[in-house]
């Protein structure tokens, strides 16, 4: 039976301490004394009251009920949820990038200055591009900063206020429509065709006078190459549009291809994903936005430049978009990922997206005879499945999740991209070992036999879990994060 654990306010009793310290016998400042009365608290803080022992076994039992990279498979389709090397956390805790801060003279912080302008030469390599910026904090930033250089650029030219339309694919990732919104612009979808990438004669349709520009992630979010993008970045270009383009599959390129060759005008990278920074959780992140030259006098300020051996920061951009984060990006995600590609090398970057292919490709066939496989073409770093079968038998694709949990994996994500119904999209990395790759495969393998023979099973998990099926829309919807007595 497994033991109930009382929440930390059922273990409070009043009077009890998690310290021992003497009497202050020093004059301290009293700080509150400059807070505006509405701001003063009245009472102290409903704060639990256990022991030192306690608090340890509170933190200690949260940890062990978490679930990361390091406690197991992650298959997160789209999210990139490889394994994180520690040497880049050592990297990034050196006291000389660790105790610095953004205020400080650029004159006492030129070893952090030239990393970051490393990291921009770096990223122009990976990416094709003529000019990076690592302001950006997050994937969705880098969209809505990119976004808003396509727009300074119309407007420079005179045809702003008429190109007012974005295309976005119907299997796009969900922030890019949203990014087009939050920047101001129409969202117009394009279908995709019985292969599941662009449709070039419905994109040739939606092109217009009011066309800015086009957003797409290649490969695209069900895994495949747009085997079309030199055709579609010439009629797009064509039309006076701008090509965007969405880093967050780059796992599937490094080394091999660039959003530069293929006609892109606009990339962000995830730092966090492609280049191996903890993610999740809310950050941090990193979302660097490349252009070529054309576009260059746009990007945000300040700009990280060289002069000889001197790095500084320039500002000195009066057609920029202007700043989008404080101070200079995500620091210490930006010296992971300079750690990470400095380590692996060209020729190491290259094998990061071989190996990330072979293996979607590998679980990709170990799975086709029991799941639906929309799209037979290979696939690059990620693939989607369908539980089209096991529905008609009464089983959902949630279900298929939730049992997972019980034989030790995360689940893929599900129901998403929206055109395929019953989706589970997989993205199994090149970090994981031809082993595990099998253990999961067998497991799902397993539970689809499970839905043929006992699908009552599926519809109860999970079984294991101190927690099992949550309200799910209610959770997110209403939260309660505050304990009530």
């Amino acid at each position: 039976m497994m033991k109930e654990t009382k929440l930390i306010f059922e273990q409070s009793k009043t009077g009890r301490q998690a310290y021992s310290l003497p009497e202050n016998d020093v004059e301290m400042y009293d700080l509150s004394a400059e807070l505006p009365e509405h701001l003063s608290r009245k009472a102290a803080a409903e704060l639990p009251e256990v022991s030192e022992l306690q608090l340890m076994r509170h933190y200690t039992a949260l940890a062990n009920n978490n679930f990361g990279i390091e406690t197991g498979f992650y298959p997160l389709g789209s999210c990139t949820m490889k394994y994180n090397p520690k040497v880049n956390e050592d990297i990034a805790r050196l006291d000389g990038f660790a105790n610095i801060h953004p205020l400080q003279n650029p004159e006492t912080t030129q070893g952090a200055l030239q990393l970051m302008y490393g990291l921009q030469e770096d990223l122009k390599q990976v990416t094709g591009m003529d000019e990076i910026s690592l302001q950006p904090a997050a994937g969705a930033q880098g969209e809505w900063a990119g976004l808003l250089v396509f727009k300074a650029y119309h407007e420079q030219n005179g045809d702003g206020q008429t190109r007012k339309t974005i295309l976005v694919p119907d299997s796009a990732h969900g922030t890019n429509p949203a990014s087009a919104a939050v920047a101001g612009y129409d969202v117009v979808e394009i279908k995709s065709n019985e292969n599941g990438t662009v449709g070039v004669e419905a994109l040739k349709a939606a092109l217009g006078p009011d066309t800015a520009g086009l957003m797409l992630t290649n490969p695209n979010t069900l895994g495949l190459f747009e085997v079309d993008i030199v055709e579609i970045a010439e009629i797009v270009h064509e039309a006076g549009g701008l090509l965007y383009y969405d880093g967050a599959n780059a796992n599937a390129i490094l080394g091999k291809s660039t959003p530069g060759e293929m006609g892109f005008d606009v990339v962000h990278l995830n730092l966090h994903k492609s280049f191996s920074t903890p993610h999740g959780g809310g950050g941090p992140g990193s979302g660097p936005i490349g252009v070529k030259s054309f576009l260059s006098p746009f990007l945000p300020v300040p700009r990280i430049e060289k002069d000889g051996d001197h790095y500084l920061l320039n500002s000195d951009y009066p057609l920029s978009i202007g700043r989008v984060k404080g101070y200079f990006g995500n620091f210490g995600v930006n010296v992971r990922a300079y750690a990470y590609i400095r380590s692996m090398g060209a020729e190491g970057l290259q094998q990061v997206s071989e190996d990330a292919v072979l293996h979607a490709n590998y679980l990709k066939a170990r799975l086709t005879d029991y799941y639906d496989t929309p799209y037979k073409q290979h696939c690059k770093h990620e693939f989607v499945l369908s539980g089209l079968r096991q529905k008609k038998q009464g089983v959902r694709t949630l279900d298929i999740a939730k049992r997972l949990l019980d034989y030790g994996f995360y689940a893929p994500t599900v129901y998403f991209p929206l055109i395929v119904e019953e989706c589970l999209m997989i993205e199994p990395t090149e970090t994981e070992s031809k082993e595990m790759l099998d253990e999961f495969a067998d497991a799902m393998i397993t539970i689809a036999k499970e839905v043929e023979e006992q699908p009552e099973v599926l519809h109860e998990a999970p079984i294991s879990k101190a927690v099992r099926r949550l309200d799910e829309v209610t959770a997110a919807r209403k939260p309660k994060v505050i304990y009530q007595r």
